[in-house]
């Protein structure tokens, strides 16, 4: 199915750009790429992506400040950001997270996995179709959760939640007083068998937290299990 989807691509390396963009072509997206980050900023200005492949390892403004840039933007913050790196370190990994990345992909990469990847992000972000079942608020304490929209409010007005945030946050107040793992919850927002640590759900939760405000009382920690939302 054709969805001519916008995806920029920040990659220095002519090589994998040309792979990403081929791979990404075959499926109908549209690939628009970029050799730097500085690049991509005037890019994006102009043309706004759905999603963003990036490049950790960029020459001059890293992928890790172009993240904090994009999502410094009110009018990018629902754009899809993946992280490129050759670097399966756990410290580029929860730092990428917590500059508001919503999904990561280790080089190399199969075109399989890099697809399954776009789609997922896409989806969460708000780039496939909305269901009827997605268009209801959740409501749980002061928190209401517009699940269509991707939207937070609580009694300060609007949050503003990276698309991990809003995961983590849907899913503990689809239930509360259920306490839930830190492997449950990874499994729960991205899937299976994800290569994320649990110690990247702990630097979530402290943003999540701080955007809350009072509300980030309700988010209770378990010691030694892992995290609630408390029952009303």
């Amino acid at each position: 199915m054709a969805h001519n989807s916008k995806i920029l691509i920040v990659e220095d390396d002519p090589d994998i750009a040309e792979l990403l963009r081929f791979n990404l072509s075959l499926e109908d997206y549209v690939p628009i790429v970029c050799h730097s980050a500085e690049d991509g900023l005037r890019v994006m200005s102009e043309d706004v992506p759905r999603l963003i492949l990036l490049d950790l390892m960029l020459p001059g403004m890293s992928g890790l400040e172009f993240c904090a840039e994009v999502r410094r933007r009110p009018e990018w913050k629902d754009v899809g950001i993946v992280m490129l790196t050759a670097k399966n370190q756990e410290e580029d990994l929860v730092r990428g997270l917590e500059t508001g990345a919503d999904d990561y992909l280790g080089k190399p990469f199969s075109p399989q996995i890099l697809m399954a990847r776009v789609s997922s992000v896409l989806r969460r972000c708000g780039g496939g179709e909305v269901t009827p079942q997605e268009k209801d608020i959740l409501k749980v304490h002061d928190i209401e959760i517009h699940l269509g929209r991707h939207e937070v409010k609580n009694a300060n007005g609007t949050v503003n939640l990276t698309q991990s945030e809003f995961m983590i946050l849907e899913f503990l107040c689809r239930k509360p007083g259920w306490v839930f793992t830190r492997a449950q919850i990874v499994d729960a927002i991205r899937g299976e068998n994800y290569a994320v640590t649990e110690r990247a759900i702990d630097f979530q939760m402290v943003g999540l937290r701080k955007k809350m405000g009072d509300s980030a009382s309700f988010i209770e920690t378990i010691r030694g299990v892992g995290y609630r939302v408390r029952e009303q």
